[in-house]
Order: structure tokens, then C-alpha cells, then sequence
């Protein structure tokens, strides 16, 4: 049992008396106590990130990249210790965890070379002895609200970023999972950062909507589901600050008939299952275009069935609980429902036990077909290890099909084909796309974000996006003319002669 408190100036901080347990999934025990925080809390919290700012927007670039430089260090030398605490809180495989730190590492990184970015545009003459250029300056104080399902990447793709290009953050992780963002803050203090430039704020919707109003704060990054993103970019922006929000998903993998067949059925179950499928880049649908249906319902059907489930701290287990008992008994229902529609369960992993972790939140890897496209198991986001494949008899079909998705986060095509495969990329209606890969989340120094209601705002996270995101721009006309040197003022509008 140990406890988890908001980290404000420099250590940890007492919040409003309030706590909640934080679960083990694999178990169902209370492993901590989470101390949480209220519209005070965020108010003390902003206050102390104002004033630090203010020093820190004037520290060199230079120094700013020192530190990050060091950060990048002490996080590769606590990827065991962040990795544990998000599988004891999370549930997922501690490699898994694992992973999610070094994608985070890559915005850290290039956050790195802040330098290069923040380098403004000049032009000599623009009009007779004057000169323009531009500068992009920090917003000031930000904030992060973020999920459960990527307590350690998914903070990385904002703070880097944010505390590089000179503003001070505020992150509000998820209370299910809340220890990696308390370690990442006492490695910031290591790393050498000012006290007050990186804080930590636990708590429910209270804390969500004091930071989205708060006149302290300039800008509000978010991912999370659909509902609360839309939430927080009409309260946030209501509020006159800069709002990006990344929501849910629905992601459709294409399997096409020139497909290797066994090739998309391991790469679909790792997206359909990995991470017990809570991922906003997961694939929870697979679409088989033509005659491969029948085969590529047997490949994904035996990659089902040879996973491993258990605990994520078990070298040997391939998937993880999901997050919540809620979740659980979510997955199975919608299995439920599809089954009472007509659907066919190929794989039925809805009755799984772990023997040793009864009292876990698992659930074995499902996979159905012969469900209707106006099914809410198709429709909706799932968020857990369930695989729908729907049939499509050619390539417009599934084009249409996947453009048809409320949804634009991530999707995948499948094939052998070049001309399909550069057809789909220009005429799909989703963010991000793979090709023969089935998560495609863009590396560190490209940007990540979905199109429709996946994304509410006008930019995606990390990489050159994240920039424009933490920074606004000036721009600065000069001209000097001598000290003896008269002009007669001019009543008209200046020209560039």
C-alpha cells in the first residue's frame, strides 16, 4: 500500500482531504490510495506555475535542451521502475509498458532539438530599409489532461514539448493509473528543472473543469474518449483558451485479396489484442475484401486462441486484464449483444478465468463475424479484446465502408498492391494510415491525430504540430533610419515600394 499525492513546487502536496483506492486489475486488490484535488488545488497548482514561468520563458535555449538532455537519461534509467508501476496499476505486460516509455522518449527527444524549431523567418528589404522577421514565443501556463491507457507515453507527447518551447504544464493524469506521472516529476526535479514547471494534479471532473476554465491557463491538451473530449473543447474553448482533443476510435484494418494471409491475421490480432485492446490505436474491426474471408477468419481465429492471458507482471503472458471490472463486464455484453443479433462468435473468450487471479478483470480474446454494420458492436468504440470482421465484396465497398465510421483515428490496408495501397492512403477519411502495419502511430518527430470525431481542434499532438500548439507567433517590421534622415508622414496605408 503506498499513497499518491499531487506534486506542486517542487514535492508532493496534500489535496482536499478526499482519496480514492487505486486497484490492481490483475487482482482486484487495492494496492494504493490516491489523494485527490479540487478547483483549490488546481488554483494553488497555477499560481506557483505562473510564477515559475515567468523565470523560465527567459532561460536560454540552450539551457532549456541541457536539461531536457539529462531528463532523457534519467527516464532510459527509470524505464523499470515507471514500467512496474504502470503494470500494477494499468495491467498491461511489462513490456508492453515498456514500449509505451520509448515512444514517449521519442517526442522527449525531439523536443531535444528545440533549438532548430523555434528559429523564427527573417527578410532583409521587404519594403526600402525595412526588414521583417518572425518569433514564436511560449502561451504561458498549459495543461494536460490525460488517459489511463497511456499514463506514460500519452503525457510525453505534451509536456516535452510544452516545458521546451518555455511554458510551464500542468498534467492531470488518469486517477486509475496516476504513479508514472509522480515519478516523472520527481525525474524532472533530478533533470534539474525549476520547481513550479512541471506539476502534477489528481482528481475527477472537479479538477478536469477548473483547469479547462481556470483564467490562469492558456491552452488545454487532451485524449481520452469521444464524450469528454468534446466536453472539454466546448468548455475550454468557451473559456477563450487553446483547446486540442483527441477523442475515441473505431479502427478498420483492410485485408485485401493479394494479402499474405498469415502476415495480416499476426499483425491484426497483435492491434486487435495487444494491451487488451485499449488502445486509441487498437483494431477492433478487420475488413476481408473478396474471397479471403473464410481464410483469414481461420488465421486471426488460431492467432486468437494461442494467447496467453494473465498478469502483466508474468513474463509469459502475451494479454493483460482490461482496466476495470466496468470494462469487463462492457467487453461481454456487447459480445452478448452481437450474439443475440445473429452474429457468429468464432473465438469466445467472454467465460476466461485466470486460475490464481479470480478476483482479476479478464477477459479472453473474442472474434465475430456476421454482424450487421448498424450493430453497435461494430459501431462503437469497444476498448477491449474484441475483433469484428466484416466481409466487403471489393475495394470501393471497403473504402466506403471505412469512410462510413463516425470515426477517423487510425486505419490499415493489407495487400501486395501498390495502386490500392496509394488509393487508400489519398481517398481514406482517417489521420493515420498504415500500410501493411497495424498501429501506425507516427514516430516522435511527426505529429499524431485522427480526423472527424476523433480530433476537436485544429491541431494533433507532439512533433512540429505540438509546436504551433505551445507557441504563437509574432510578427516584427523594423526599419532604422538615420539619425539626421526626415520623412513627411504619410494618411495612406503603407505599400512595400
Amino acid at each position: 500500500m503506498y499513497d499518491v499525492k499531487h506534486w506542486i513546487a517542487g514535492e508532493e502536496a496534500d489535496g482536499t482531504g478526499s482519496t480514492q483506492p487505486i486497484l490492481n486489475p490483475a487482482t482486484g486488490a487495492q494496492v494504493g490510495t490516491l489523494h485527490l484535488g479540487d478547483a483549490a488545488t488546481v488554483d494553488r497548482a497555477v499560481e506557483v506555475a505562473r510564477e515559475a514561468q515567468h523565470a523560465w520563458a527567459q532561460v536560454s535555449l540552450s539551457r532549456r535542451t541541457q536539461i531536457l538532455y539529462r531528463m532523457r537519461q534519467l527516464v532510459i534509467d527509470a524505464t523499470e521502475e515507471i514500467a512496474v508501476a504502470i503494470s500494477r496499476e494499468h495491467g498491461k505486460t511489462i513490456g508492453d509498458a515498456k514500449g509505451e516509455i520509448a515512444r514517449g522518449l521519442e517526442t522527449l527527444e525531439f523536443a531535444t532539438s528545440i533549438t532548430q524549431d523555434l528559429k523564427g523567418g527573417f527578410s532583409e528589404n521587404v519594403s526600402t530599409g525595412v526588414d521583417g522577421h518572425t518569433m514564436r514565443q511560449s502561451l504561458g501556463v498549459v495543461a494536460g489532461i490525460t488517459p489511463f491507457n497511456f499514463p506514460a507515453m500519452v503525457p510525453f507527447w505534451m509536456h516535452p514539448i510544452a516545458i521546451a518551447t518555455g511554458n510551464a504544464f500542468v498534467l492531470k493524469p488518469s486517477e486509475r493509473d496516476p504513479s508514472a506521472s509522480n515519478i516523472v516529476a520527481r525525474l524532472y526535479q533530478e533533470a534539474g528543472l525549476p520547481d513550479g514547471v512541471f506539476q502534477v494534479v489528481h482528481g475527477g471532473k472537479e479538477t478536469v473543469d477548473a483547469l479547462c476554465t481556470h483564467p490562469g491557463i492558456a491552452a488545454v491538451s487532451f485524449v481520452g474518449s469521444t464524450p469528454i473530449a468534446k466536453h472539454v473543447h466546448a468548455t475550454a474553448s468557451a473559456a477563450g483558451k487553446r483547446v486540442q482533443a483527441l477523442g475515441g476510435a473505431n479502427n478498420h484494418a483492410v485485408v485485401m485479396p493479394d494479402a499474405n494471409i498469415e502476415f495480416a491475421a499476426a499483425q491484426i490480432a497483435s492491434g486487435a489484442f495487444g494491451s487488451a485492446g485499449e488502445r486509441c490505436m487498437a483494431v477492433p474491426v478487420a475488413v476481408t475484401v473478396g474471397d479471403v474471408h473464410d481464410a483469414f477468419v481461420e488465421a486471426i481465429a488460431a492467432e486468437a486462441r494461442k494467447l496467453k492471458v494473465g498478469p502483466g507482471d508474468d513474463p509469459a503472458t502475451d494479454m493483460p486484464p482490461v482496466i476495470t471490472k466496468e470494462a469487463r463486464e462492457r467487453v461481454i455484453r456487447m459480445a452478448d449483444e452481437a450474439e443475440q443479433a445473429g452474429a457468429t462468435i468464432v473465438v469466445d473468450g467472454r467465460g476466461l478465468v485466470v486460475e490464481g487471479y479470480e478476483g482479476g478483470n479478464f477477459v479472453g480474446p473474442i472474434v465475430i463475424t456476421d454482424l450487421d454494420r448498424s450493430h453497435p458492436t461494430y459501431t462503437d468504440e469497444v476498448f477491449g479484446p474484441l475483433l469484428v470482421v466484416m466481409h466487403v465484396n471489393n475495394f470501393d465497398e471497403a473504402l466506403e465502408l471505412v469512410n462510413s465510421s463516425p470515426f477517423g483515428n487510425g486505419t490499415a490496408i493489407f495487400t501486395g498492391s501498390g495502386h490500392y495501397a496509394r488509393r487508400y492512403q489519398e481517398e481514406v477519411q482517417v489521420g493515420m494510415i498504415g500500410v501493411n502495419v497495424p498501429i501506425p502511430t507516427p514516430v516522435g518527430y511527426y505529429s499524431f491525430g485522427g480526423w472527424k470525431d476523433s480530433l476537436f481542434g485544429e491541431h494533433h499532438a507532439h512533433g512540429p504540430e505540438g509546436i504551433s500548439f505551445y507557441t504563437r507567433q509574432k510578427a516584427i517590421t523594423t526599419r532604422w533610419p538615420r539619425q539626421d534622415e526626415h520623412v513627411e508622414a504619410s494618411m495612406s496605408f503603407p505599400t512595400h515600394d
